[in-house]
């Protein structure tokens, strides 16, 4: 073989920033739980002082093994718990306060949330995940320099006992009274030093960044690169936040948080709050599909189970993603005005594998590719990836569809990243086009897929 033509058959130098492998593992598990459950749940709060009782906690039925069934009922991948919230009730016997599960009625005083529930996680083949508030409102130290060496010591606690934690949750939540200097570095090489494949969220990284808002929607422009200096946990830039940064330096992909009740715990009054199917779509579109992870919350009700108004509507809406996006219709042939090679062909991205992918030959940023579907086909929906271990570059591209004498536009955006799916008027067509219009470097794309959502 010719030097020329094995040197165009290697693949394109990454873009940097680019995804760790911990960042990259994360980002294919698209979608999991957020479990609120704590002393709010009994005493009907959201955020609770710190001075209800640690015996008003007692779950008369509590099962961590139905909670996890439901969540992988539910087509979710992993789930995090609030360990901790500001009010400072641990659900695990943690010796750094007295205000936990350890002086409840549960369980005589002997319960451990944290055990039973990693226990029923790795059971059910899930990812478990820890959300701890810095905010303390019960510790007697919090708002004093030694309240930072607490929280470092209920980190420890929690990454050294119960087995692998996927994702390690902090914000910045702060009392306006009694402020608190938070150690947020001495936090992170904590959590990094006793496991170093956890993934820290914040706001503000350093792994992966909050989207700035609580409805669970991401930017239609979303970098999961960012400029990251002058962002800290409690960073609240939304537009920032929201979009990321075309050349930022670090590699901070964005997670959408969002209730499916108003509120984030269990009330009784909000059983017929639930968001509708409609509304969850609207969200799975704006989060997964705009290159970010979707984290959906549940609050357990009192009785230490997952509410059946709950399940129901979990389970409607993980049917309602199978009808939609369950069947591929990008089948046939499938060309390309520009390629690197065969080991780089244009087949790559309806071969079912993230990890083939179509590129172009180096300097060619405007390609296209063209899929004959062989015959007609109606279509409402398309699902691109770019192949993120390159890094990030498709800058703006747009969808095509053949009306039997030529290509017309069906939709239009900017980013891709991990994975975009637009929806654009339902059409009758035999062939799609999609034109890489702008990119930082030569488009790297994995996969196409195609649906009839309204089918």
């Amino acid at each position: 073989m010719a030097l020329g033509v094995w040197a165009k058959t290697q693949p394109p130098r990454p873009i940097l920033p680019i995804p760790t492998r911990s960042q990259l593992a994360w980002q294919k598990l698209e979608y999991y739980a957020f479990i609120h459950f704590g002393i709010n749940t009994f005493t009907d709060h959201e955020w609770g002082e710190g001075r209800a009782p640690a015996g008003d906690f007692n779950p008369t039925a509590f099962d961590a093994r139905q909670w996890a069934r439901v969540v992988r009922a539910a087509g979710m991948k992993g789930i995090i718990i609030t360990a901790k919230h500001h009010d400072g009730f641990c659900l695990w016997p943690s010796a750094t306060t007295e205000y936990s599960v350890k002086n409840s009625k549960w369980r005589d005083g002997k319960g451990d949330v944290l055990k039973e529930l990693s226990a029923a996680a790795r059971e059910y083949g899930l990812k478990f995940g820890i959300y701890i508030s810095p905010w303390d409102r019960n510790h007697p130290l919090y708002g004093t320099p030694r309240y930072n060496q607490i929280y470092k010591q209920q980190w420890h606690e929690l990454l050294t006992n119960y087995g692998p934690v996927f994702e390690s949750w902090l914000d910045g939540a702060n009392d306006n009274k009694k402020r608190m200097v938070y150690d947020f570095g001495g936090f992170f090489s904590t959590i990094k030093r006793e496991q170093p494949d956890t993934i820290i969220f914040s706001d503000a990284g350093p792994d992966i960044r909050w989207v700035g808002n609580e409805r669970g929607i991401a930017g239609e422009t979303n970098w999961s690169t960012r400029d990251n200096e002058g962002s800290f946990p409690g960073f609240a830039d939304e537009k920032a936040l929201n979009h990321g940064d075309e050349n930022g330096t670090s590699w901070i992909p964005a997670e959408c948080d969002v209730s499916i009740r108003p509120g984030w715990f269990y009330h009784a009054e909000e059983d017929k709050k639930i968001k509708s199917v409609s509304q969850l779509m609207d969200i799975w579109l704006g989060s997964v599909g705009r290159n970010c992870n979707l984290l959906l919350n549940i609050g357990v009700d009192r009785r230490g189970l997952v509410n059946e108004n709950d399940i129901a509507r979990l389970m409607e809406f993980k049917a309602a993603r199978e009808m939609a996006f369950g069947t591929n219709l990008a089948k046939g042939t499938i060309t390309t005005s520009n390629t690197r090679g065969s080991r780089f062909a244009p087949a790559n991205v309806i071969d079912g594998s993230y990890d083939t992918y179509w590129t172009t030959t180096d300097g060619v940023t405007n390609a296209t590719l063209t899929l004959d579907l062989g015959r007609e086909t109606s279509i409402d929906g398309v699902m691109l990836q770019e192949y993120i271990a390159l890094g990030q570059r498709i800058k703006r591209f747009t969808v095509q569809t053949w009306n039997g004498s030529e290509f017309q536009t069906v939709a239009t955006a900017t980013t891709i990243g991990y994975k975009r799916i637009l929806k654009f008027p339902r059409t009758a067509t035999t062939g799609v086009r999609v034109v890489f219009d702008e990119a930082k470097a030569s488009p790297a794309i994995s996969t196409l897929r195609l649906f009839d959502t309204r089918k």
